[in-house]
């Protein structure tokens, strides 16, 4: 029999196990601490859980954490570490420290299938969803992991098309019984999948980045499937909707295209579209990735972009680019692993 993955599980979840195996319900809440505030990767360390219930967790259940089987270091601090999934297949998380800042970028799906011309992860093409243990596994599995301050999920995937998975990792991470995290240090990113995104605006406090890149309908159509759905003025209206507070931040992600999103016309559309909204708008260096046209701005014309922007009264900041020497493209590590993984030579 397959045994029952522990990590990722909920109190109430581990009630349920432990129960089915015959335990007292309390070893529930210590399995939970075990896992989530003690980082115990084997029964055995369990020691306030009797001899003979942990034989029971050995025989029937695992504790279900990864390592990661390959991390690339670069010379301004980050590192990228690799993490292997089901079927040969693998997800990356970066670690970027920053001064007084640590954060991790997180991976929240095993490929991708919203197919944007920039990202090399839908090149991948859609494997399969990471279940919430897999996405805070990358977390917990991290050597650097007292170290960080923030998480944000801006790894592989499209988090609100993982919707239940993600949410689940979300309370994980924010629970008392789990990482005790502040919402305010987790950032999720999305493309703009409108009824994901409004759930997650509802049910958690966590901050929120949209994927703009670019203002216009027919341009953001070419650059991002998904606009075809979910147009991003529609994306927009959604959340002046919504009562962010003054704690909850809304910020949008704007890749600079060269000759392609970068222009005068660009600014106005986006003052136009954001006119009188609580936000930030983060610009970003384009890092290449294989077979595509796009090539990034120059970078006067990114700080241009970026006065421009401050003048019409919206905060905008540059972000700066990190492990330009360690495939610094989301996406770029894993694919050569997948390829390793494939080649006849291997």
């Amino acid at each position: 029999m397959e045994k029952i993955t522990l990590f990722g599980k909920t109190p109430e979840e581990l009630k349920q196990v432990v129960g089915e195996l015959g335990m007292k319900p309390f070893a529930a809440k210590q399995i939970a601490e075990w896992l989530y505030k003690n980082h115990a990767r084997s029964f055995d360390e369990m020691t306030n859980i009797s001899l003979k219930d942990r034989q029971r967790l050995n025989e029937s259940c695992s504790i279900g954490l990864e390592t990661f089987s390959n991390v690339q270091s670069s010379a301004d601090g980050t590192k990228k570490y690799l993490f292997p999934t089901a079927k040969s297949r693998f997800i990356e998380a970066a670690y970027i420290p920053d001064d007084d800042r640590a954060t991790l970028c997180v991976s929240s799906q095993v490929g991708c299938k919203m197919g944007c011309l920039f990202c090399m992860t839908g090149k991948q093409g859609f494997q399969s969803q990471l279940s919430a243990g897999e996405i805070v596994n990358q977390i917990s599995s991290l050597p650097e992991r007292e170290k960080l301050t923030n998480i944000v999920y801006m790894g592989m995937g499209e988090p609100f098309d993982n919707l239940e998975n993600v949410m689940k990792s979300l309370e994980l991470l924010t629970s008392e019984w789990g990482y005790a995290m502040s919402p305010r240090r987790i950032t999720v990113s999305t493309i703009g999948m409108i009824p994901a995104m409004k759930h997650f605006l509802e049910k958690s406090e966590c901050h929120l980045a949209v994927s703009m890149h670019t203002p216009f309908h027919e341009e953001r159509k070419k650059l991002m499937p998904i606009e075809n759905v979910y147009p991003i003025a529609e994306v927009i209206e959604t959340l002046r909707a919504f009562d962010m507070g003054r704690q909850r931040r809304v910020s949008f992600e704007y890749i600079m295209f060269k000759g392609l999103n970068d222009s005068p016309k660009h600014v106005n559309e986006i003052a136009r579209l954001l006119n009188g909204m609580r936000c930030r708008i983060n610009l970003i260096r384009f890092h290449p990735i294989p077979d595509t046209p796009l090539e990034s701005s120059d970078e006067t014309v990114i700080q241009q972009f970026r006065e421009a922007l401050v003048k019409k009264g919206i905060r905008t900041t540059i972000r700066a680019s990190r492990g330009q020497d360690i495939f610094a493209a989301c996406g770029l590590l894993s694919t050569k692993a997948l390829v390793k993984m494939q080649s006849p030579d291997f």
